[in-house]
């Protein structure tokens, strides 16, 4: 089977989280959509599973919790009665935590909006983590049972919760965002600083999403259809995120900022992360090919193993 040469890959995985839909870049670099798909779903895979390992014992100060949300397949006014409530069809949320000084994305879920979603998204997150932190979330009330389940009382939390607004003026879009009316925080474990309670540092996250992630654009019909791609494309741009893209206020990756790792990655790092997951996956799939087409007790059981002649 052809596949792409590692710089083809590169430039393939770039434009995927520089915001490009798949279509486009199969016209811009004349691959087949299929191959693209596969692409996205390997990469995701393999930057999943080295972020899962990379980050741990972190030595975030303040966290911002945030998520965000997009749809599958369709909206839910629009999925089929007896498929409503399935996960990976209609609604579906991404959650995301932000460290506010180096802007490390420390772990993120994709998953329904419920409470135990919430609950596994911050143990998560409690597991990562090498010293007491000071948390803040919006208002959705998940998170009070998920925070004091994961940490306790070693934790200073607290809740920044937003009024908005219900009514538009006539001239107003329909899609137009609701005023925010007020704020006002509110302490629910320790003793939380009160100068580092917004969230606007993970909400300005999640307009980086929109805008990065193809299938996260609102209004188009670039959304996900499946949910192995959409979670493959949130952990594509998170490895993107942290450890190639520099931040100018930083002036360095996430990743080197809070100490992940000590240099700039590109995306033939990438690359190489996805070939030695293939090559590994390959390996394994002959030694456990082998390892059934071959028993020298087939005969004698009634099988139908190999035998020596």
């Amino acid at each position: 089977m052809n596949q792409l040469d590692s710089e083809k890959r590169a430039q393939v995985l770039w434009a995927i989280c520089e915001g490009n839909s798949i279509r486009s870049i199969c016209r811009m670099f004349h691959v087949g959509k299929n191959t693209v798909a596969r692409l996205l779903v390997q990469a995701g895979e393999a930057c999943a599973a080295y972020q899962d390992q990379a980050l741990q014992n972190l030595t975030c100060k303040r966290i911002q919790c945030d998520e965000i949300w997009s749809y599958i397949g369709a909206k839910d006014k629009n999925v089929p009665a007896d498929k409503r409530g399935e996960l990976g069809l209609g609604s579906i949320w991404t959650w995301v935590a932000l460290d506010a000084d180096t802007k490390l994305c420390c772990t993120w879920m994709v998953g329904s909006g419920a409470g135990e979603a919430a609950k596994e998204f911050i143990q998560d997150l409690a597991s990562r983590l090498a010293n007491r932190i000071q948390l803040t979330t919006d208002g959705h009330t998940v998170y009070v049972e998920a925070v004091e389940r994961a940490f306790g009382n070693d934790i200073d939390y607290a809740m920044l919760i937003k009024m908005y607004g219900s009514e538009r003026q006539p001239d107003e879009a329909r899609y137009s965002p609701a005023k925010i009316m007020s704020c006002r925080t509110v302490d629910i474990t320790g003793k939380p600083g009160t100068k580092h309670i917004p969230t606007s540092f993970v909400e300005r996250q999640n307009l980086t999403m929109r805008m990065c992630i193809r299938r996260f654009t609102q209004l188009t019909n670039a959304f996900s259809k499946k949910l192995e791609n959409h979670i493959a494309a949130v952990s594509l741009h998170f490895m993107y995120y942290n450890f190639v893209r520099i931040r100018q206020t930083l002036r360095v990756t996430p990743a080197m900022a809070a100490g992940v790792t000590d240099r700039l990655w590109d995306m033939s790092d990438i690359v190489r992360l996805v070939e030695e997951m293939n090559t590994a996956n390959l390996t394994a799939e002959r030694s456990e090919r082998t390892e059934r087409s071959y028993d020298p007790f087939g005969d004698a059981l009634g099988g139908h193993g190999l035998t020596k002649k």
